[in-house]
């Protein structure tokens, strides 16, 4: 897998697109070896999760050493079951980005993924833009001593099929910075100026409590570190609830960069993420500020035209007669209906009919530029 942590089964008509015969020699030929699994390598004395460190984090800038904002320089791999990828897909379509960055969407290699990501739908298992067959290869280039999971998103130059930034914390913050040049002159303003901080702290506090709870839950070793997981993402779930009671988005009348990073969550909980978690407090759609909240974000064409649903709670089906409720059905769940059902969230908000704050007339990509804040947590020291 990449960034996010387990794998899921993986439909059966990928047994006959993508081998682990082919893996095994689409592996030799390009010299990859299998990828570190975390339940042997991020687990620490406890039993708890600790998910790696992003290796790749030089910061889009200004300054000597920084990265440069290009048109047409970068490519985004991202997976549709990741969602700490597809939040820089929603947010490179937000922003109308998709003529500066392109995109290739990677899937597993194999049926039992041992080499990570690659790309099955892709004809001789080889990505188009950039003659990859897998994700690690970019990583390799980047750094031919990395032994770490290859992850996404991960953003790479085209030019040198390397990878550049990893570091899922801060890309989507990037993307809305310093390609601001690359955005209509109208696009919405996700990461406001005034609101930077606010919205920075809350992000760090999104990660350990409600993006990678799931993920401690899941890998979690022990009783004890499960538990403490589960304490934090219920917790959580619950102050969001009441935050969302009066606040149409989670900073009022306008979605953010905080929205999208709620939002890939609550859109895989009820649907995949629970499969793994034992016993639940509650399911998502019993929150109902949240419910209905999640619902309002999924009207817009960008989250919706990057959330798969199907893709990422398909399960294969087991000889016998026990399987699981998606192995059964996921191809007649209409998930486009449970989703689109009625909300009346806009009635919160003092502009009811638009759900951005948009860059004024006259403003210069120059001053809506900051240094973005760096966070700490799982990166490399």
């Amino acid at each position: 897998m990449g960034c996010c942590g387990f794998s899921p089964d993986v439909q059966d008509i990928q047994e006959t697109i993508y081998s682990d015969e082919l893996a095994e020699k689409d592996a030799r030929e390009r010299g990859v070896l299998p990828r570190p699994q975390e339940i042997k390598e991020e687990i620490d004395h406890r039993g708890a999760f600790i998910r790696q460190p992003n290796r790749f984090t030089t910061p889009f800038g200004t300054k000597e050493g920084e990265l440069v904002a290009e048109s047409g320089k970068y490519h985004l791999f991202w997976a549709k079951l990741c969602h700490w990828s597809n939040r820089a897909s929603i947010v490179r379509e937000l922003l109308g980005l998709e003529d500066a960055i392109s995109v290739s969407i990677v899937d597993h290699t194999g049926i039992k993924n041992i080499y990570g990501w690659g790309f099955t739908d892709q004809p001789d298992r080889t990505d188009a833009q950039t003659g990859l067959k897998f994700l690690s290869e970019a990583y390799l280039n980047a750094d031919a001593e990395y032994r770490g999971r290859a992850t996404v998103p991960a953003l790479v130059d085209k030019s040198t099929n390397k990878v550049v930034n990893n570091d899922y914390h801060r890309l989507t913050n990037y993307l809305e910075v310093y390609f601001r040049k690359y955005q209509p002159a109208d696009a919405p303003d996700l990461y406001p100026v005034a609101l930077r901080e606010e919205i920075d702290r809350l992000n760090d506090w999104l990660f350990p409590n409600i993006n990678n709870a799931h993920y401690r839950m899941a890998f979690g070793q022990s009783l004890v570190a499960y538990n403490e997981a589960y304490e934090d993402f219920f917790s959580a779930m619950a102050k969001l609830d009441k935050r969302l009671e009066t606040n149409r988005f989670l900073f009022g009348d306008y979605v953010t960069d905080a929205d999208i990073r709620f939002y890939v969550t609550l859109a895989r909980w009820d649907s995949y993420y629970y499969r793994n978690l034992g016993p639940l407090e509650k399911r998502m759609i019993d929150h109902k500020n949240i419910w209905a909240y999640a619902r309002d974000l999924y009207e817009i064409p960008a989250f919706k035209n990057n959330t798969y649903f199907r893709d990422f709670s398909r399960e294969r089906k087991k000889p016998g007669i026990f399987n699981s409720y998606n192995a059964r059905f996921v191809d007649e769940i209409d998930y486009e209906a449970i989703w689109s059902a009625p909300q009346n969230r806009k009635l919160l908000s003092r502009t009811p009919d638009e759900k951005f704050l948009r860059h004024p007339a006259g403003e210069t990509p120059e001053q809506y530029y900051s240094k973005i804040s760096q966070f700490d947590w799982n990166t490399v020291k």
